[in-house]
């Protein structure tokens, strides 16, 4: 079979995604947990029996392409919805097509979703009992963790598959059949290659975007004759790419950053570092510095949340639903916009007061843990529903705290019978934690007096 047999005959005026996209699984670049051999996806192509999933992974990893082929594969119909754009009226028409076709032709309809997280749950019901009789198969696609966003009764009915962002290596192949199949005019040299592999940041879509982007631009200067910037040399039609090029033309969108390598990683650092040291300035120039050079603003979210809880921790407990917050409103309102909250919620954290004790705690107690044995439950300390359990005496001589002076039961012990005495959390006497380490203080006195009696 020839190299150009592989993939749609759509028309070169198409998106290069789209003249490129697989027409058989064996086309499918990456996901070999889920497309191997032996593997489910696989198996479920060979198995000639459709059956409803939902497809979460993060942007240009295939969903919509698995999707497109598993109709293929089976000879269904194909009727794709946008959960952003549609409502409960297009999923009945969607609902009537799919009668009409089994009536007319015999043929079983796929209803894929797309974005299906932003389905709330009554347009969610609406397909859920055409799913259940069998009128469709139903394929979601999400960027969204599904057990939060899907609703229990279709998630019970759909098998989920995680998609993972494709590799560096996998980018390569992409990278090699976009050119061997609609490139030819181009050629890269090796760093313009690595920078827009690790610009497409395991996204075969974005990777597909920026090149076609490149291609446009080089030959508009061709059909001009203004040389290219950086690899004005032209031999036989053919433009030499390289990184001068790319920052001529990509512009903002592609900067000297590894977003996978070591500069990723040590902006990171820097940014964490700068907050941990309460430097707010360094701390929002290292963030911006970041967003400007293409980071991930989500990642970007989660790591500022992950310092509020390591670095901040009950000093300041308002950091960690400030920082929660801001993630939610980047969520809401994408780029630029949402960045704001994401500098605020930075300031916020290199201004207030640190600890890292309840870190320090946790990572203390797994220690201790994993080298303990599994120490029962105390009788006083086990719940006691039933009669026999009582009989048993479950629950016998537990003390109700809220029943006791100050709330307290001074001198009761909570830990496994036999455990020798242990103090994983040391409060520092910053911020809130001083108030806390005053209130431990206090109860531990207590507790010695009641010993003493």
């Amino acid at each position: 079979m020839t190299t150009g047999s592989l993939f749609s005959t759509t028309t070169p005026a198409a998106p290069l995604a789209e003249r490129l996209r697989p027409k058989h699984i064996a086309e499918v670049i990456g996901q070999p947990h889920l497309l191997g051999e032996g593997k489910p996806l696989h198996m479920a192509f060979q198995s000639g029996k459709l059956h409803s999933m939902i497809l979460w992974g993060p942007p240009g990893v295939g969903k919509t392409t698995l999707a497109r082929l598993m109709a293929s594969a089976f000879d269904a119909e194909f009727v794709p919805l946008s959960a952003v754009l549609s409502g409960v009226k297009d999923i009945r028409e969607a609902i009537a097509q799919a009668q009409l076709v089994l009536q007319q032709h015999g043929r079983h309809t796929i209803l894929f979703v797309d974005e299906v997280h932003r389905f709330n749950k009554s347009q969610q019901d609406a397909f859920l009992p055409f799913v259940e009789q069998g009128l469709v198969t139903f394929i979601g696609a999400t960027t969204e963790n599904p057990s939060f966003e899907v609703n229990n009764a279709l998630l019970s009915r759909a098998q989920v598959y995680v998609l993972h962002a494709l590799s560096a290596d996998e980018l390569e192949q992409l990278f090699e059949r976009a050119h061997r199949v609609a490139l030819q005019d181009l050629e890269f040299d090796d760093d313009a290659r690595e920078r827009i592999i690790g610009y497409a940041d395991g996204d075969a879509r974005r990777l597909l975007n920026a090149l076609e982007q490149v291609q446009t631009a080089a030959g508009s200067l061709r059909s001009s004759g203004v040389p290219l910037a950086g690899a004005a040399a032209q031999t036989a039609g053919v433009s030499r790419i390289d990184s001068a090029f790319l920052d001529n033309t990509l512009a903002q969108n592609l900067r000297r950053f590894d977003k996978g390598g070591e500069a990723f990683y040590d902006q990171i650092s820097a940014l964490h570092k700068s907050v941990r040291g309460s430097s707010p300035d360094a701390a929002l120039y290292w963030l911006v510095r970041m967003l400007d050079g293409g980071a991930d603003p989500r990642y970007l979210a989660r790591r500022i949340v992950r310092m509020a809880w390591e670095d901040i921790g009950l000093a300041d407990p308002r950091a960690i639903q400030l920082t929660m917050d801001a993630a939610q409103t980047y969520e809401r309102l994408g780029s630029p916009e949402g960045e704001l909250a994401l500098a605020q919620a930075i300031l916020y954290l290199a201004c207030a007061p640190k600890s890292n004790a309840g870190y320090v705690a946790y990572n203390a107690a797994r220690a201790f843990v994993s080298q303990d044995g599994s120490r029962e439950v105390p009788l006083h300390l086990r719940n006691a529903p039933t009669k026999l359990m009582k009989q048993l005496d479950y629950g016998k001589g537990y003390r109700y705290a809220h029943n006791e002076e100050e709330g307290y039961a001074a001198g009761e012990n909570y830990f496994p019978d036999g455990m020798p005495e242990v103090s994983f959390y040391q409060p520092t006497d910053h911020g809130l934690e001083a108030k806390i380490a005053e209130k431990l203080a206090h109860l531990r006195e207590l507790d010695a007096k009641e010993k003493k009696k």
